[in-house]
């Protein structure tokens, strides 16, 4: 092995959803077109501070999921750009059709913001922790799709989706996790980013399980394995150059996610590489199954979203170049 390991600090635990907040408040004073609506969730969404700065441009619609994008699609057309506020369960799947109809079809300027993704959820129970909110997303036309890592990049994030035009679903999560990237990183939409350099596997993981796939590159480096761990957290439109770039070094790919293996990035990578350059790949993400109540922690062990399955995922991956 010729590389050397780069590695990442854990500046300290902090929960993505509270990165959105962040980005919500500093767009409130910077942007006086943002306004914000809320499915009687603020508290959870971390939307408080901008409700009370800017209570004109706050909106509760209360458990109406779907009046609140029909609401937000509205307020587009007077050049307003809407934040919506609430589960991902919610956020996609209650509201799925209000979402194709009055936002995508129409490619309303409305941001979908989705936190509570994924069985990190946890003790909410199955009902709550969809797993397949990407994937219904991402077959949207003209929907942009991103799931953020830590607490910086879901706050650059949303300062980022402010100024694209078109419609977004910003997904991010419940829990603390470490909390990694740059406090002034630049978050470019479509744009992978490089965490480290490998020669012998490339992993592409997306959201809480970057974090997990850097923990386990320095385990396979420990253990004579140069993993390239590449950050998507743009699932759609999907870097597709990073990723081929990246493979056509190592020869072989994992990828790794907080969703269903079906739909997912996963999915989307497979894509890039049979119409490219067809290269053995390993998935890390659940397997078509919901969730069920838990910790958080409790439930990434049992489903096999972490740094272990991503090790155990490499190594496989590697007998099949």
């Amino acid at each position: 092995m010729n590389t050397i390991m780069k590695t990442y600090e854990n500046t300290g635990n902090k929960d993505t959803r509270s990165g959105f907040g962040a980005g919500l408040t500093e767009l409130g004073k910077t942007n006086e077109n943002v306004v914000a609506l809320c499915a009687d969730l603020i508290g959870s969404l971390k939307m408080d501070e901008f409700k009370a700065n800017h209570p004109e441009r706050f909106f509760q619609v209360g458990i109406a999921e779907a009046n609140m994008i029909g609401i937000a699609a509205g307020l587009t057309i007077g050049g307003k750009i809407p934040f919506t506020g609430t589960f991902a369960n919610f956020s996609t799947g209650r509201v799925y059709d209000q979402i194709r109809q009055s936002v995508a079809y129409s490619g309303k300027n409305v941001k979908i913001c989705a936190s509570h993704a994924g069985v990190t959820l946890g003790e909410d129970g199955a009902t709550h922790q969809i797993l397949e909110d990407i994937g219904l997303m991402k077959m949207l036309p003209g929907m942009t799709v991103i799931n953020t890592c830590d607490y910086n990049q879901t706050k650059a994030a949303t300062l980022a989706i402010a100024e694209h035009k078109g419609p977004v679903y910003l997904r991010f999560g419940r829990p603390k996790v470490a909390n990694f990237t740059s406090e002034n990183q630049k978050f470019e939409i479509g744009k992978a980013v490089k965490l480290t350099d490998g020669i012998d596997v490339t992993i592409v993981a997306t959201g809480h399980l970057v974090w997990e796939a850097l923990e386990a590159s320095k385990v396979l480096y420990e253990q004579g394995i140069s993993a390239e761990v590449i950050n998507i957290h743009t699932i759609k439109p999907l870097d597709e150059d990073a990723i081929l770039k990246s493979v056509a070094k190592t020869g072989c790919i994992v990828t790794a996610e907080e969703h269903n293996y079906l739909g997912g990035l996963g999915e989307s990578v497979s894509r890039t590489l049979v119409k490219n350059n067809p290269t053995p790949q390993e998935f890390v993400a659940t397997n078509d199954t919901f969730g069920e109540s838990g910790t958080p922690s409790q439930l990434m062990d049992k489903y096999g979203l972490n740094a272990k399955a991503i090790i155990e995922a490499s190594k496989k991956v590697l007998k099949r170049k």
